[in-house]
Parts: C-alpha cells; structure tokens; sequence
C-alpha cells in the first residue's frame, strides 16, 4: 500500500516518464469531498491485453523490469482507490499514450494522508530526459499549475543545489497558499 496520495502522483507518474512520453500532465484535485488524481501522457501506450492485466499484482509488463517478475504498483493504487470508495479508468492506445483517472472519497477514514506534494513533483521533475511534466493542483476554488520546463528556466535548472533549493521553495509556497 502507498503511505501517502503523493506517493501514488509519483508512482504513476514515473510509470508516464519511463514510458517514453514527451508530455505527461498530471492534475490533483480536491473538490465536493472527492479527491481526483489524473495522469494523461502520450507515451508508448499499451495494448488492450496488457491493459487487461496492468492491475493484477503478479504481472508487469515485459521487458520493463528486468529483475522483476511482478508489478505492484497499479494493484496498489486499485487497493486505495476500493478502500476509500473511489474508482480507478485506465486507458491506453498503443502509440499514443495512456490515461489514468483515480478517485478516492476525502472523508474515508481509509484514505492516507495527502503526503509531501512538493517533494514529489520536485522529484518527478528531476527525472532525466527530455520530457514536460505539467502538474495542476486544484483545492476547491484555489489552484496552481506548473510546468517542469517553466520552472526549469525559472530556476536554472535542476543540476545544481541552487536551482533544486528555489524549486523546492516555490513548490511548496505554491503547496501552503492552497492549505
């Protein structure tokens, strides 16, 4: 099980980037006592038999890790969904990409805490390769969005202690004004 919301942004996320995609755009949104997470790239995609297995805990794709025979993290994220009484819609097409919508009710005594935002999109953002992450936060009528890109020239990049300390900061300046 993940230990926090963020924990499943940054898994499912990765899976985007890892993927392939040149874009992967992921929203958080917490409105009328439901929590939605939304990952939509255009990455590689996958075809309908592995979508069919992508949440069966003793499958992963092939090839995608090498020393693994299993995959947990979409089962895991399945689990939460049903323990909070939310709902989990893959969708994919080979070539063009895949999306994944999650929801899980707010007030469910299941759903683990929120998590540290900023840090995962900072490390998702930190991930080598030549992609765009745009994350979208939304908590009832307050929002932010930010690009990896963007923040990246805002910054300096993310290769030296500086430009990582103000991404960070900005983050989760971005993170306390929704609280």
């Amino acid at each position: 099980m993940h230990a926090s919301l963020s924990d499943i942004v940054a898994d499912v996320s990765a899976n985007s980037i890892e993927a392939g995609a040149a874009l992967v755009e992921v929203s958080v949104s917490e409105k009328n006592g439901l929590i939605e997470l939304k990952v939509v790239d255009n990455g590689k995609g996958m075809p309908p038999e592995i979508v069919a297995r992508a949440f069966d805990p003793f499958y992963t794709e092939p090839g995608k890790h090498a020393a693994r025979k299993v995959g947990m993290g979409l089962p895991f994220v399945k689990q939460t969904c049903d323990a909070c009484g939310g709902t989990v819609d893959l969708r994919s097409e080979q070539g063009r990409g895949t999306t994944l919508v999650c929801t899980f009710r707010a007030d469910n005594i299941d759903l683990p805490p929120m998590g540290d935002v900023a840090e995962a999109v900072l490390s998702l953002f930190n991930f080598d390769g030549d992609f765009d992450l745009v994350f979208t936060h939304v908590k009832e009528a307050a929002s932010y969005s930010i690009s990896r890109r963007e923040l990246q020239e805002a910054v300096g990049g993310f290769d030296s202690v500086e430009g990582l300390s103000l991404a960070k900061d900005f983050l989760r300046g971005q993170e306390e004004e929704l609280a």
